[in-house]
């Protein structure tokens, strides 16, 4: 299954969901948001959103300041 994550293209061997995604990337960490196919998929759902083949995927970083 090919999807993109951050601009980048990525072949999965098996169906995988958000979460999972994120802890194999090592990105499952406080302080981000992410957006599949430009829509923003709450917390709350990354362990049983399933991603599907032709997904894109954008990790965005919080950022304070002011």
């Amino acid at each position: 299954m090919l999807i993109q994550f951050n601009q980048q293209p990525y072949q999965l061997n098996e169906p995988l969901t958000l979460a999972a995604f994120l802890a194999n990337e090592q990105q499952l960490r406080s302080g981000i948001a992410v957006a599949i196919n430009q829509q923003v998929i709450p917390r709350s759902l990354w362990h049983s959103q399933q991603l599907a083949e032709g997904d894109v995927i954008q990790l965005f970083t919080a950022i304070a300041g002011g």
